[in-house]
């Protein structure tokens, strides 16, 4: 337990050097995680069951070899398709949206830094740096927000990307 609060403390910290960008930064990070975690669930759990339905339909079909049979099954394979893409559009835009909300962070510090400046001069480094430190640490998080949604929303679409080929290749065609 005692971990937990000096971790809730450090947080406290970090955000508090970071200045109030960082909850964007973070409410955008819990969404885009959120949302990926929601989108391997379907993949792997609810998609297989949904492509055994659409193939014993098809299977149980008397005519599969006429052109209406034909556009049944691509209009199928779409629904299914459209199914296993929802979101992603959404989490790849998340995606970029989160070194921009750093940059955000940036320019805020910066302002803190002119303001700084304007009232105090020059003259006094140790009130500049807070602002400098303020402008920084909310780029740096919103870039490895990024980074960790890239990699893991690539990944995610390779994986829709063949579970829609495999969906695709179990409905033959004669």
């Amino acid at each position: 337990m005692l971990y937990l609060i000096e971790l809730w403390e450090s947080v406290r910290d970090f955000i508090a050097t970071g200045g109030d960008v960082l909850y964007i930064v973070a409410a955008a990070l819990f969404l885009m995680w959120l949302l990926m975690i929601e989108r391997y669930w379907y993949v792997s759990s609810v998609f297989p069951k949904v492509m055994k339905q659409i193939i014993n339909d098809w299977e149980s079909r008397k005519d599969t070899t006429s052109w209406y049979a034909h556009r049944i099954r691509e209009a199928w394979i779409s629904q299914a398709s459209d199914k296993l893409s929802e979101r992603l559009l959404l989490i790849k835009t998340l995606v970029a949206i989160c070194p921009l909300i750093g940059l955000l962070g940036t320019v805020t510090g910066m302002i803190s830094v002119f303001e700084v400046m304007s009232v105090q001069g020059t003259g006094n480094p140790r009130l500049m740096a807070g602002g400098i430190s303020m402008a920084t640490i909310p780029t740096m998080a919103g870039m490895v927000a990024a980074l960790s949604g890239v990699f893991f929303s690539s990944r995610l679409e390779a994986k829709v990307k063949i579970s829609k080929e495999r969906l695709v290749d179990s409905l033959p065609h004669h």
